[in-house]
Order: structure tokens, then sequence, then C-alpha cells
């Protein structure tokens, strides 16, 4: 496949706080300095992603890990969402590099933290896994849709990548001054709450890809309607 046969599928991006993460990105981008490349941040926010997954697994020794978690997700935000931005800001794009690298990273990056949060003790490991496997499933569809129809969908139902990083922020800072682990009784049993949380948001994700998948069908289903 040569370069010109290559068609960059639309960037479609409406979550909650896409158009202030916009114009926050590209402000960044017209300040970085000449060595700062792309690939660069892409680098840091895997590492920060690495960081953030040791940190979650040091938690279950001392809290103050889950302060450390926030850190390298916030640092994680800077180098995954700007690299993007800061080499069509330049204008040096190189779509078919920057799409795989881009997304090959997020799956090891996402196995770094939910791997890490298992290991905490906040979370059971078999919840932790059900939402690697939603993330996953969401992921596959998104690259098939992104293939077939031409619009990489960057986020679902209002939540992107950040605003799950602000969500987990979140509860990492009420774990924090919550030290004991939160249970919530239901039908005679004891559950962590970060286990409901996280089945809440694992079959939510799970029914997200679903209706995405059976509208995308529907819709190459009438694109290419059968000869008659």
């Amino acid at each position: 496949m040569t370069e010109k046969q290559f068609q960059s599928a639309e960037r479609a991006h409406r979550s909650i706080l896409a158009r202030a993460e916009k114009a926050t990105l590209l402000w960044l981008a017209a300040r970085m300095p000449r060595w700062v490349s792309s690939d660069l941040l892409t680098i840091t926010g895997s590492v920060a992603m690495l960081g953030a997954g040791l940190s979650y697994w040091l938690s279950r020794y001392d809290r103050r890990g889950l302060l450390l978690v926030i850190l390298f997700l916030a640092i994680n935000w800077f180098g995954d969402s700007l690299d993007g931005t800061l080499a069509r800001f330049r204008n040096q794009q190189r779509p078919r590099y920057g799409f795989y690298v881009d997304h090959v990273v997020d799956t090891f990056n996402t196995l770094f933290l939910l791997g890490g949060l298992a290991l905490s003790g906040y979370i059971s490991a078999w919840i932790a896994a059900a939402i690697l496997i939603a993330f996953y499933l969401i992921s596959i569809e998104v690259y098939l849709a992104a293939y077939t129809l031409g619009t990489f969908h960057l986020s679902m139902g209002g939540f992107g990548p950040t605003e799950l990083r602000i969500l987990l922020s979140v509860g990492n800072l009420y774990l924090f001054f919550r030290p004991e682990v939160p249970v919530v009784p239901i039908i005679g049993r004891a559950y962590k709450l970060f286990d409901i949380g996280g089945a809440i948001g694992a079959a939510g994700m799970t029914l997200l890809m679903c209706a995405a998948a059976i509208r995308h069908t529907r819709a190459l289903y009438k694109a290419e309607p059968l000869p008659r």
C-alpha cells in the first residue's frame, strides 16, 4: 500500500471536555520547544502509564501511591493527547505510522494501568480483567469502524480518555482520604465499592460497544446493498 492509497479516517471527538481539551492542546502545541517531538511525547505518555500501574501496586503497601497515580495520569494525558496535536500543528503527520503506533501503545498502556489496579487490592482482579476485556472490545470496534466507515471515534457516550482519567483520579483521592477499603452490602454479601463501580463500568462499555456495532452494521448494510 502506498502513501497515496491510504485515507486517514475522520476524527470524531464528542466527549464532555472535547472542546476545552482541543483548545488547551493547541495552546500547548504552539509553545512546545522544537526538540520536543511527537515520538518523544508518545514515549513519555507510555512510560507515565507504566508508572501509574506501578504506583497502584505500591498503594497496596503505602496509600501515597494513589497520589503518584494521579501525577502519572496527568503526565500520560500530556504525552498521549499532545503527540498527535503537535504533529498536525507542525504539519508533520505520518498517518499510518501515527495511527498504528498510537493504538498499539494504548493497548499496552491500558494493560499496565489495570494490571497495577488489580494488584492494588482496591479492586478484585477479575473485575479489573472484565474492564480490560471491555476496553479491548470497544477498541476493536472503533478500529474496524475507522477502516470500514472512515470515521475514528475518540469517545463514546460523552466519555473519552480524558474524562476517564479524571474519574479515576477522583476515585484515587477518595481512597487516599478513606484508607479503609469501602464495602457495600448486597443481598447478604459485602462487595468492594470499586468492584461495583468497575462492574458497572465494564457492563456500560460492553453495552456501548454493542450499540455501536449494531449502528455501524446497519450503516454498512445500507451502504452495500445486495445486487439484484
